[in-house]
């Protein structure tokens, strides 16, 4: 009976024994599976169950909870940079060696017009020249690239570093459309070099003018002194002749002037005076003041809005005279021309900006020639000052918007005001 009892305790130490390693087991799995899996929002309950299994589940729960700070400090973190990333308004691609994309942000988006990016060869549509710079570019290295998108130009520089994660290489860019930069910085050189210029030729040449304007009036009172005198004809011809190239020389001199003062006027633009105003007002009022000499000279004037609503935030009478100018030009351009056409168009890009366009089917612009119309003192006409797309292009930019011109020779000339 004694033996019978003490096998039975045995059996039942035993199998507690069991069912105490085994409910240990079973804590430490689910503790282990948590980490594993990441789930830390599994407890344990510490009542019943011995002051060891409350010891250690104690310190399981202890464990879990370090963890689940350490994850809300890192998920902070992490939203803090996509925030951070995602704010910055210059674009930024994270991608593998083989194109594959890891991060973009919103302004990558706007730039591509993309709402996702998962290989960066689907951006072989933009510019397959982009593309191949952006697999070949190294650590450290800038790039300029140009790219003609539909109406606009971009300037796009491109800086590129590479770091490493978990045996992986990802490149990290940022490419910004530097366009806008660039014409400020140019009109800008152009405009310190206009005044250092005029301020020296107004300088040299207004004492001329006056000195041969005052030299000429001496000479004809001594002329007249001398005729009444009745003086040797042949020295009457002699001050005749210098007071001749006087007149010439003052002549030459207002005429300089009248130059220098019409450059001037790239250094003086007012300040727009802003307005809120129908682009469908402002188009009809310019085709209106046009339409008589179009119809005299067999021209076809179109004007095409799109919505009829669109309005504009911009000083109404600046930009009247860039589309007076550019429509002046697009006459000259097809004056003689049997179908001569010009079109005004109006419209929202793909990019939510405001586009005014005029277009005509003339002769066109050569592409070397089409590179430098925009700079000042350069132009085609005869009679042409050479300041007119230079001043086009200093109002745009005071207005925040550019203005680009895109040629086909022999079929169309197209100059984008983009706001």
């Amino acid at each position: 009976m004694t033996l019978f009892l003490v096998g039975g305790a045995v059996c039942i130490q035993i199998f507690a024994f069991i069912s105490y390693i085994d409910r240990t087991n079973r804590i430490l799995n689910n503790f282990l599976e948590s980490i594993r899996y990441s789930d830390f929002t599994r407890t344990f309950q510490v009542e019943g169950e011995g002051s060891s299994f409350e010891k250690l589940k104690k310190s399981f729960n202890e464990v879990i909870k370090d963890f689940q700070e350490v994850r809300a400090e890192k998920e902070e973190n992490f939203y803090y940079l996509q925030t951070v990333i995602q704010h910055i308004g210059i674009a930024l691609i994270a991608y593998q060696k083989d194109g594959k994309v890891e991060l973009i942000n919103n302004a990558t988006k706007k730039l591509f017009q993309v709402r996702n990016l998962s290989n960066i060869q689907a951006l072989s549509g933009f510019s397959q020249e982009m593309v191949e710079h952006l697999f070949n570019i190294k650590h450290g290295e800038n790039t300029l690239i140009k790219v003609q998108e539909k109406d606009n130009l971009l300037q796009l520089i491109i800086y590129a570093t590479e770091f490493k994660i978990h045996n992986r290489t990802i490149t990290l860019v940022s490419i910004k459309n530097i366009q806008q930069e660039l014409e400020e910085k140019e009109m800008e050189s152009w405009q310190k070099l206009i005044r250092v210029l005029t301020h020296e030729i107004m300088n040299s040449i207004t004492p001329i003018s006056s000195l041969s304007s005052t030299v000429t009036m001496m000479i004809k009172d001594v002329t007249e002194n001398l005729k009444e005198q009745g003086t040797n004809a042949d020295d009457l011809e002699t001050l005749d002749e210098v007071e001749g190239a006087l007149k010439t020389i003052h002549k030459r001199t207002d005429g300089l002037l009248h130059f220098v003062n019409t450059y001037r006027n790239l250094t003086k633009i007012p300040n727009p005076n802003f307005s809120i105003f129908k682009v469908s007002h402002l188009l009809g009022n310019i085709k209106s003041l046009f339409e008589e000499e179009m119809r005299r000279k067999g021209i076809e004037c179109e004007m095409n809005i799109e919505p009829e609503s669109l309005e504009l935030s911009a000083d109404e009478h600046l930009i009247e005279q860039v589309i007076i100018n550019l429509i002046k030009n697009a006459i000259h351009a097809i004056e003689g021309k049997e179908d001569g056409r010009i079109q005004l168009r109006a419209y929202l890009n793909s990019r939510g900006r405001i586009v005014i366009q005029v277009v005509d089917n003339g002769p066109g612009i050569l592409p070397s020639v089409l590179e430098r119309i925009f700079i000042p003192f350069f132009t085609t006409k005869p009679q042409g000052s050479g300041i007119g797309l230079s001043l086009s292009r200093q109002i745009l930019r005071l207005h925040g918007g550019t203005i680009n011109a895109f040629s086909e020779p022999d079929k169309e000339t197209k100059f984008t005001l983009t706001f």
